[in-house]
């Protein structure tokens, strides 16, 4: 069947509809995970990484190498990159308590962003972080946190962390100031990006180099 975009937005009406913004965390989180995709060619390289949560030690990863279906189209990018990210965390030994994604959840046009996506497939509270800025406008600042408005709804948050600029939102089973204080507690002093998420992209981007290196990215694997 091919892609649609018509479909595709219909799809995304019924996953914000599915949506839920209520915490379903532990008030102390014990393992955190973050999952990030890289790319050669038409293979998607995504790595899921689970880390302690106090100590920041990487404690579990999985990477999977998936052909992509879809092409890449703006506010789109779940169903380009949902089904490699949840199988790299499928296939996690341990199980986090959170996911953090790479990509934004509820900060979307039509509140049904990757975080969403992924967070629904896997039913496990996730966060959307994003590193650019996809739709909205940002709010009044106090302190380190503005609210990102999207129309007449606050979609999320743009929250500075280290040297950088972050766009944080609700993916699924979490509020958003829960989200915000997920990802400032699991960023480690002195860097711009929650811990569990660079790892993954560390990951991602170690597998796809190597991948590139010994010439055998035309082979999928999983």
């Amino acid at each position: 069947m091919r892609f649609s975009v018509e479909r595709a937005r219909l799809a995304q009406r019924l996953i914000a509809e599915r949506v839920i913004e209520k915490d379903e965390v532990s008030e102390i989180i014990r393992l955190a995970g973050g999952v990030d995709v890289s790319y050669i060619g038409d293979l998607a390289i995504a790595a899921a990484t689970v880390v302690d949560a106090k100590s920041f030690e990487l404690v579990a990863k999985h990477v999977v190498k998936l052909k992509v279906e879809f092409p890449y189209i703006p506010t789109l990018l779940a169903f380009r990159e949902a089904g490699p990210m949840v199988a790299a965390v499928q296939g996690l030994k341990l199980k986090p308590e959170v996911l953090l994604v790479d990509g934004n959840g509820r900060l979307h046009p039509l509140g049904a962003g990757i975080a969403c996506q992924v967070g629904l497939a896997l039913d496990m509270p996730t966060v959307g972080v994003a590193k650019k800025l996809l739709c909205g406008e940002i709010g009044q600042w106090r302190g380190y946190e503005a609210p990102v408005v999207v129309g007449r709804r606050v979609a999320g948050a743009a929250v500075k962390v280290g040297s950088k600029l972050l766009f944080v939102s609700v993916g699924h089973k979490v509020t958003l100031p829960t989200a915000v204080k997920l990802v400032r507690l699991l960023t480690r002093a002195g860097r711009s990006l929650p811990e569990p998420l660079r790892l993954a992209h560390l990951e991602a981007t170690t597998a796809a180099k190597a991948l590139k290196h010994s010439g055998t990215q035309e082979k999928p694997l999983s």
